[in-house]
């Protein structure tokens, strides 16, 4: 069970070595120098003091004693652990930060697939949680792991070697007592923060997802009398939080009374070497000195092995939340001119929705061709906007074939603004898309000249989902942010929906005028959006039961059914 716990980190311990490895490697080796500069710095000072003591008790031993050499180790020892511990905060935190930025890249790309995006997209405060708290817990991997263990093991075995200088025996025991308390401790603490970090993260979560719900509904909940029951929601997973952490708590002191007692028991077995061994004049007392310091230095190391075998319960459940999604590919871009042929072809398919009791499509038959625009027209339910969310990858295929061989540009009922600038959210289409062309895709869709009028133009602030954009502007917005896909097919579900008349055909001749031979896949219930179609395909009860071309009767027939402006 523990070796499947440890592999769900190999994608993020893959991800550190290739963003940052030599950083990495820097930052450990600076860590385990600061260690051992401090353990020398403490055993050599307390070596110089007592055997300076002891040389000038006589006028012969004062004038013969060296006083520079060890006087000069100690400078070396002060300095390069000053040095040392500044020079590995800064490689550290430099790859961490590094590697962090890109595992957040990494993650967006991977819940920009359709299927995990819509799953997000139902829990956003799941979705907070991952690019919060489960990022930072990853943190703890480098900071407060691997670090402190490559740290801990250095001084482990510097001090082991330098006592079975002093004594063979003593070194061998100090080594054999060091490992094998260090790892049972270090896999106690982390078996038994594994429950109490899985309860914390969903007491956390849970709690986050009611204080939102509490600001965003507190109208709703007072005027349903249920303000009170949310906030005692809120206080019980509050509650669940503390209780958690009072748990972790108590882990990392049972953690450190082990630790404590271990260091206790090597100072006291070094003492009692140390003494006999002066004794019997197997060493000096300077040098029994030396011995009793490092004893009393080398558990100083594992004060932050410790916490970072608490975080690991916390870690490893992050990375394994996280690491399915590091695998996304890049996202591909279609540029120039739509491809020739067809651009969807789907036979026999079916689908459901999940927790869905029946199929939301069943046998579906389409082809579209490039440069073809169908609409689909049908009563709510019929399953239109379902097969949008199957050709777009959003709703898994059951049965049959679906292929769609170009990249789709997406307009969907809801438009989703950010709270950034008009420019900030006309990149997410394009990234690299210059001022040139966002104007050029605000003009196509008719929104140029208005905000070309306002004072900070495209650096203007957009307040939370798009405040301070009319409905109809913020349709043209998500309009321009089509076109700079520049995708060779088009999803449209109800582009001019809830607008007034005027703002409607604005937004649909600003389609009409970018189409450049691109297919469309419109969904519709209005008479002014079907009526720009090549083709109108009748959906019920999740099937296609007619096709008309533009032309016949049937279109013209099922045209003149549908809403009228």
């Amino acid at each position: 069970m523990s070796g499947k716990r440890l592999a769900s980190l190999r994608p993020i311990l893959a991800l550190f070595w290739a963003e940052r490895r030599t950083l990495l490697l820097v930052g450990a080796m600076l860590a385990a120098l600061t260690v051992l500069c401090g353990m020398a710095l403490l055993g050599l000072s307390g070596w110089f003091i007592s055997a300076t003591a002891i040389a000038g008790l006589s006028a012969a031993t004062a004038l013969a004693f060296d006083v520079f050499m060890p006087s000069s180790g100690i400078r070396l020892f002060t300095l390069g652990r000053t040095f040392a511990r500044y020079g590995e905060r800064l490689a550290t935190h430099d790859a961490t930060l590094a590697v962090l930025a890109a595992l957040r890249v990494r993650l967006f790309r991977g819940w920009a697939q359709p299927r995990a995006a819509r799953q997000l997209a139902l829990r956003p405060a799941r979705l907070l949680f991952r690019l919060t708290c489960d990022i930072d817990a990853l943190d703890s991997l480098y900071l407060r792991v691997l670090v402190p263990l490559g740290a801990a093991l250095a001084a482990v075995l510097a001090a082991s070697v330098a006592l079975g200088a002093v004594d063979l025996r003593l070194g061998l025991v100090v080594l054999a007592l060091m490992v094998v308390t260090t790892l049972l401790v270090l896999r106690s603490t982390w078996l038994g923060s594994l429950r109490p970090a899985q309860r914390r993260t969903q007491a956390l979560e849970s709690l986050r997802a009611q204080a939102a719900d509490l600001v965003a509904g507190q109208t709703e909940l007072l005027m349903a009398g249920r303000l009170a029951a949310q906030g005692r929601h809120l206080a019980a997973s509050d509650a669940r939080l503390a209780h958690c952490d009072d748990q972790l708590n108590r882990l990392d002191n049972r953690a450190g009374l082990a630790f404590g007692v271990l260091g206790s028991v090597l100072l006291a077995l070094t003492l009692l070497v140390a003494g006999w061994l002066v004794s019997v004049e197997a060493i000096d007392v300077p040098v029994a000195v030396f011995a009793v310091l490092l004893a009393l230095t080398v558990t100083e190391p594992l004060a932050a092995l410790r916490r970072g075998a608490l975080e690991m319960g916390r870690t490893t459940l992050a990375a394994r939340r996280i690491a399915p999604q590091l695998s996304a590919a890049e996202p591909t871009r279609c540029e120039g001119s739509p491809p020739a042929g067809p651009v969807v072809q789907v036979r026999r398919a079916c689908a459901r929705h999940p927790g869905a009791g029946r199929d939301a499509l069943q046998d579906i038959d389409l082809h579209i061709e490039a440069g073809e625009r169908v609409a689909l027209v049908g009563c709510s339910g019929a399953g239109k906007s379902s097969l949008l969310a199957l050709l777009s990858g959003e709703l898994a295929l059951r049965s049959g074939e679906v292929r769609v061989t170009s990249a789709q540009g997406w307009l969907t009922q809801r438009t989703e603004l950010f709270q950034d600038s008009l420019r900030d959210n006309l990149l997410l289409a394009a990234p690299t898309a210059s001022d040139a062309q966002l104007w050029q895709a605000l003009d196509a869709a008719g929104l140029g000249d208005p905000l070309r009028a306002w004072p900070e133009g495209l650096d203007t602030r957009l307040g939370e989902g798009g405040q301070g954009l009319s409905g109809g502007q913020a349709r043209r917005l998500a309009l321009a942010r089509l076109l700079l896909q520049n995708a060779p097919l088009w999803l449209l579900d109800e582009p001019s929906e809830g607008l007034d008349g005027a703002t409607a055909r604005q937004v649909l001749a600003g389609l009409d005028r970018a189409d450049q031979g691109r297919a469309w896949l419109l969904v519709t219930h209005l008479r002014r959006e079907a009526a720009l179609a090549d083709r109108l395909l009748v959906l019920e009860g999740g099937r296609v039961c007619a096709a008309w071309p533009r032309g016949s009767q049937g279109f013209d027939t099922v045209l003149a059914g549908l809403r009228p402006d």
